[in-house]
């Protein structure tokens, strides 16, 4: 089904900063004073596709030091995926944060399954990190296969088709001044493979496409599952705002695991996150809409709160240390069209 395209339909756009980190996720132990910080920050454009392989890791460290009554700060995909971790292995859970779903940073996210998607750079990371990055990425791909098929449909499977008007696939884009890390190839198992589709067997007006499919997360939906479940089990959620590590002393419990995603970058000081900026022009949902296009930079996804355009520009590099939160209605205006054009051709 075609995607109705107007401007008219565009009824928000958003801007998120991916916290990525040149050696991947901080996954240390740190003590502040009599509290022990279990770090789980950093994923860049992984966050929700990795957050329940990471917040294993953090949980499993935190519940080492022998507390019952641990404390996470932040809500959201780490923060959340964390707390309900920590209740599973039989701790009494607080989060505390300034903000919850949906007025959270990665509330903003894209909602595919990217498990690493600017997650490190090549020459920063130890070597022991790319069989991590395979660990969290199989918990993470393993533990939504348990979200499939439930009401509401937060996570489930959708087609992807990556378009190009020439006789192959949009070329790369353009060499980046950085080399971001790629993993894939460890788990081509666990996920389906794309084919390409002969001339005549696809609806699109483009002379190639290939279609795959991948994971799908509804992110409103999704977001306010975990959070049901988190305080179904008693969880607690206090709105605080820390603004020194120092503070965590007014805290009662003594085990921490600090879930702020890009807000560590100020509550930390911690230089090694970088900003990579990413905006999303919404367009209304559509229900008879239920794939994802690739199509000249610009990456569409429908998905049950919305149709997500976002145009990714000619490299990875585009976003990176942007500090900039303010909407381009321009820019999203533009991605538009380009869907636009691409389904008026459809019916020519």
């Amino acid at each position: 089904m075609p995607i109705r395209a107007q401007m008219d339909r565009i009824f928000r756009v958003t801007v998120c900063l991916r916290p990525f980190r040149a050696a991947g996720p901080r996954l240390d132990v740190e003590r502040v004073g009599d509290k022990t910080v279990v770090h789980n920050y950093g994923h860049g454009g992984s966050g929700w596709s990795l957050s329940w392989g990471s917040s294993s890791i953090a949980v499993e460290k935190a519940m080492a030091v022998g507390e019952r009554d641990v404390a996470v700060i932040g809500c959201g995909a780490l923060g959340l995926t964390s707390a309900i971790l920590l209740q599973r292995a039989g701790a009494k859970v607080t989060i505390y944060a300034k903000e919850r779903p949906p007025d959270v940073r990665s509330a903003r996210a894209t909602g595919s399954w990217t498990p690493d998607s600017r997650i490190a750079l090549t020459n920063s990371v130890s070597p022991d990190f790319p069989a991590l990055w395979e660990k969290m990425c199989r918990t993470s791909f393993h533990t939504y296969e348990s979200y499939l098929g439930m009401a509401g449909n937060p996570v489930e499977y959708t087609d992807r088709y990556s378009l190009s008007d020439g006789d192959s696939p949009e070329g790369p884009p353009l060499s980046n001044a950085v080399e971001f890390a790629r993993y894939q190839d460890r788990v081509r198992d666990i996920t389906p493979h794309s084919h390409e589709l002969p001339p005549g067997t696809h609806p699109f007006p483009t002379r190639f496409a290939r279609r795959g499919s991948s994971l799908t997360f509804n992110i409103a939906g999704y977001s306010r599952q975990l959070v049901n479940d988190f305080l179904v089990e008693g969880g607690k959620i206090e709105r605080t705002e820390f603004h020194t590590p120092s503070e965590l002393s007014q805290l009662p419990q003594k085990v921490i695991i600090n879930s702020t995603g890009y807000g560590a970058r100020a509550l930390w000081k911690d230089e090694s996150i970088v900003p990579v900026r990413g905006q999303i022009a919404w367009l209304i949902p559509q229900p008879e809409v239920n794939y994802g296009v690739s199509y000249k930079n610009v990456h569409i996804l429908a998905r049950r709160d919305g149709i997500v355009v976002q145009d990714v520009g000619i490299g990875e590099m585009d976003g990176y240390n942007d500090t900039n939160e303010v909407p381009d209605r321009a820019a999203a205006e533009s991605a538009v069209q380009t869907v636009a054009e691409l389904y008026a051709r459809m019916t020519q």
